[in-house]
């Protein structure tokens, strides 16, 4: 089996509506983190654990012993402070560094992927905040410090620059257009599989024992609307995880 530890692409969401001189509130939760995960259980080599955002920051593993549970972590619209934070905020120590974690979990062995969005990489006013962290460290690109967020509503085509990599075989260069990404820059000795406005778009590399992946737009709506309806979302997330995971 393939485990993989999904973290982020979760949210509760609470609305005040007003109606004239009345207000009355709506809550609610926000799975966004679904489309993936289904298209994962398809495979019956692949088994995946989500911890949405608000579940990661209280669980998320604080050793790479409890995360060489998993052959590949996936980090998604989830920001560096709900792994470097703790709920005990007024604990000393409050725990591990879990971006040093991950970092040290790649480097024996395991596999990473960071996907695009707004509290990815450095994403919304840079609030993620991912530059200059241990997880940079085992990324293929180079993170901003600033907001990396690049808004495309007119729809930004990919360009599948290895076709033949383990990754993309047998999948269509053609694919769905994106609505956004995050800028990045490719890191020297990393590899680029493609490209989107010229910028970095899907890369890897060997980091230690490892390997890590960066995928600079969304594996959910909104950048990646269209692309959670292809019908080769699925096959390609596979190939992710099977070729981090070395299996």
């Amino acid at each position: 089996m393939i485990k993989v530890l999904f973290a982020g692409e979760g949210w509760v969401t609470l609305q005040l509506n007003i109606k004239g001189f009345d207000i009355f509130h709506l809550g609610g939760y926000q799975d966004f983190g679904r489309w993936f995960r289904e298209s994962l259980s398809k495979f019956k080599d692949v088994e995946i654990v989500h911890m949405p955002n608000y579940v990661a920051f209280h669980k998320f593993p604080k050793t790479v012993e409890e995360l060489k549970k998993f052959d590949v972590v996936v980090l998604s619209d989830i920001g560096s402070n709900s792994l470097i934070l703790y709920p005990e905020l007024f604990k000393v120590p409050m725990g591990p560094n879990r971006l040093v974690t991950i970092r040290d979990y790649v480097r024996s062995g395991g596999g990473l992927i960071m996907a695009g969005g707004w509290y990815s990489f450095a994403g919304e006013l840079g609030i993620a905040k991912y530059h200059g962290t241990p997880v940079e460290e085992a990324l293929p690109v180079e993170i901003s410090q600033w907001d990396d967020r690049v808004e495309t509503p007119e729809g930004a085509s990919p360009r599948i620059l290895k076709p033949q990599h383990e990754i993309l075989k047998d999948i269509p260069s053609d694919w769905p257009q994106f609505l956004g990404y995050n800028r990045v820059k490719l890191k020297d000795g990393a590899e680029l599989l493609a490209e989107i406005n010229g910028d970095p778009f899907i890369a890897v590399w060997e980091f230690g024992d490892g390997r890590s992946l960066a995928f600079t737009s969304d594996l959910a709506p909104h950048w990646g609307t269209a692309f959670v309806k292809w019908e080769y979302y699925p096959k390609f997330w596979y190939q992710c995880v099977k070729w981090l995971a070395r299996k």
